[in-house]
Formats: structure tokens, sequence, C-alpha cells
């Protein structure tokens, strides 16, 4: 998107002019409900179910839906939460399939999980399928090496992947504790097996561990053996998994080259799940949480670039005026699968719930549920 002169729109809530005062609209925005009613319609649900309903809302939601929500965060602490709160009958969880899987394993068997739309999803979580990680370690127990690999999946990944690392001594780890969980694997095994997501754990093992890239190797599920040498997976101490976000996986070396050069003395600020290359050019690197605090804390008057996903990039913007908080691609991206949490949806699911009706309830089984919840405790008894 352009302004009328052409340029491309990068200050979100500015001109793309940095020091210009005059304000537009941010590049991509989203539309409103199509119902001016929607909202009021959700406050009367909302307060019909009481103190009956939970509402969580992942940082990464759009506005129309986080107005509703009782907590906002990652996906890891908005489980915990719903944990916390054993009277809430009712969780329902603005955020994606994996997240509502992860709240119904924490919480009680009486608390019902709902995903106010199904097709909600992870790209991320849906790269690492149960039956390609079980070939995966065949190959491994074939080449002689499982008994060395301890698996650790990072949050984002589905109840049956955290449920394997559970049973093969793994563990769970989100991005703010992966250096500490991968210091608990090497302290147990030789080589770790790390789901889905390569960049996190590359760059973890390289910037935070002092690995080389040549210790790490990526396991490619649509390859025979993943696409490895016997010689490869016997030299490595990371095997990455081929897996990737599709939002801060669009971050460039070139954008941050960019950036630089069209905003003087700015910093750039990036998720660990960017790629290595984006990661090394950046100024500050950390999970949604460090970056919410590192723009709280920062200087009035100081200019921002951030890598991460374009909801949460815009309600910082508005949230900390004082500061340049701009979106670090110049091409608008927002979570698609995220954003099909809507209002239309949410209304639709509290609607229900006051009528007695459950729907899209998520569930996990009891095999599952077990083992999953072994790699989150196995995570939670980190130092």
């Amino acid at each position: 998107m352009t302004t009328q002169t052409g340029l491309p729109l990068f200050v979100l809530g500015r001109s793309a002019d940095p020091h210009s005062e005059k304000g537009v609209d941010c590049p991509g925005e989203l539309p409103p409900a199509s119902d001016p009613g929607l909202v009021e319609r959700a406050r009367k649900a909302k307060a019909a179910l009481g103190d009956r309903l939970f509402v969580l809302g992942h940082h990464y939601q759009r506005d129309e839906v986080i107005q509703f929500a009782d907590v906002t965060g990652d996906s890891f602490k908005l489980a915990r939460q719903a944990a916390a709160r054993p009277e809430a009958e009712f969780i329902v969880f603005c955020g994606v399939h994996f997240m509502a899987e992860s709240a119904d394993i924490l919480t009680s068997g009486d608390q019902k999980v709902i995903l106010p739309d199904l097709a909600a999803g992870c790209s991320m979580a849906d790269m690492a399928t149960f039956d390609q990680v079980e070939e995966c370690w065949e190959a491994l127990e074939d080449a002689g090496l499982a008994e060395q690999v301890i698996p650790v999946t990072y949050m984002n990944s589905s109840a049956d992947i955290k449920a394997f690392c559970g049973r093969n001594g793994g563990a769970v780890c989100t991005s703010s504790n992966a250096r500490r969980a991968l210091d608990w694997a090497f302290e147990r095994g030789g080589k770790v097996l790390f789901l889905p997501d390569q960049h996190l754990g590359r760059n973890t093992a390289v910037l935070e561990m002092g690995m080389s890239l040549d210790d790490c190797v990526v396991w490619n599920p649509h390859r025979p053996n993943g696409g490895l040498t016997p010689e490869e997976l016997e030299r490595a101490r990371m095997i990455l998994w081929r897996g990737h976000c599709s939002v801060h996986g669009r971050f460039t070396a070139e954008s941050v080259d960019d950036v630089r050069s069209r905003v003087p003395g700015v910093n750039v600020l990036v998720h660990p799940e960017c790629r290595h290359e984006v990661v090394l050019k950046a100024d500050h690197v950390g999970s949604t949480e460090h970056i919410i605090k590192t723009l709280e804390s920062a200087p009035a008057g100081s200019s921002w670039a951030v890598g991460t996903e374009l909801n949460l990039v815009k309600r910082l913007a508005q949230t900390f005026p004082d500061k340049e908080i701009s979106f670090l691609d110049r091409t608008v991206c927002y979570c698609s699968t995220m954003n099909r949490i809507d209002l239309p949806h949410l209304v639709w699911a509290l609607e229900s719930l006051v009528i007695g009706e459950v729907v899209n309830q998520i569930t996990v089984d009891e095999d599952t549920t077990h083992w999953a919840k072994v790699a989150l405790d196995r995570m939670l008894a980190l130092p």
C-alpha cells in the first residue's frame, strides 16, 4: 500500500516521513466488523456468562477481539492463566489451535476450552506432524543415534508432538527459555532434535550457546532420511526440524538494511523466530514479552523497527506514542490464521454458551494429555 505520492507507508499511524506530525491510517488496516451491533452483543453475552467465562487473547489478535480478553499474553502464559482459574467453566481462547490444546492439557476436566474458529491453526505447528516425527525417530534409531538424542519442542507445536517429547525423555520450551531447555537437554544427551521451528533452534544454539552453524543440520520430513547423510547426522549436535513461522520468516536481512538507510538511529528489535541472518543484523532479539518490555522501557523519542506480527506492532505504536515504532518490513503481514478469530466468530461462540450450547470445544485425549504434561512439567522444572 502506498501514499498518494507513491511512497510506501512505514511508520505505523504516521506518514511515510518518520519526522512528519501528520498522521495517516496504518497500512493494511483491517476492516471494521460488518455488523456494528456485534460489539454490544459481545458485551451482553460476556456479562450474562459472568464468572463462568474466562476469555484469553493472544498478543497477535486483532483489536476488535482483544478488547474482550480478560488476559492478554503469549501462548504459554495464557494457558497457565486458564489453569489458575478453576472456577471458570468456559475458557474461550482467542488464539490458534495448539494454544487451545495446551489450555485443555493444563486445565481441569470440568473446564471446557473453546476456540471460536476451528480453522485458526498455526502453519509452523502443522509443519511437524506426529507421523513425520515418528518416522524421523525411527530413522535415528536405525542409525543407532536415538539414544543420544533428546527431543525438545517449541510451545508452538501440537499436543501430539509435545506428547512425543514427553514419551521420549524430552521437554517443551518457549522462546524465553529455549536456552535453559537446551542446556537441560545437553546434560542428558549429546544431540537435540529441535521441533518445529528451525530458526529458534539455530539462533539459540549459535548466538546464545556458542555453537557453530556446522553443528546444526536441518531435517526435511519430505525427503528420505530427512535429506541427510549418516555422516551429517553423526556429526550434528542440533538436528533442526524444517519448520518456520510464516510471519517471522518473511523478514530478511535486506529489510534491516532498508530501514537503517531510511531511519537514522533506528533500533531493530526482532523475535528469535526470525531467520538467522536477520537476528545477526538486529540490535535486540527476544520473545514477544521481551519485545513489549523493551519498548515500554525505551526512552521517549527513540526509533524502533520491530520484526513481529503486525497487530502487535500496531498496538505497541498506539500504546507508546512517545516513540517512533514501525514494522520492520515494508510489506504488511498479519498472521492469517490468528486473524481467523474475528468478532463474528467470538460473538457466535459466546452467544452459544449463553443458551447452553458448547461449540468448537478443544479436547485432548488422556494419553496425549499425560505425556504432553510430562514434557511441560519438565520445562516448568527448569532452573
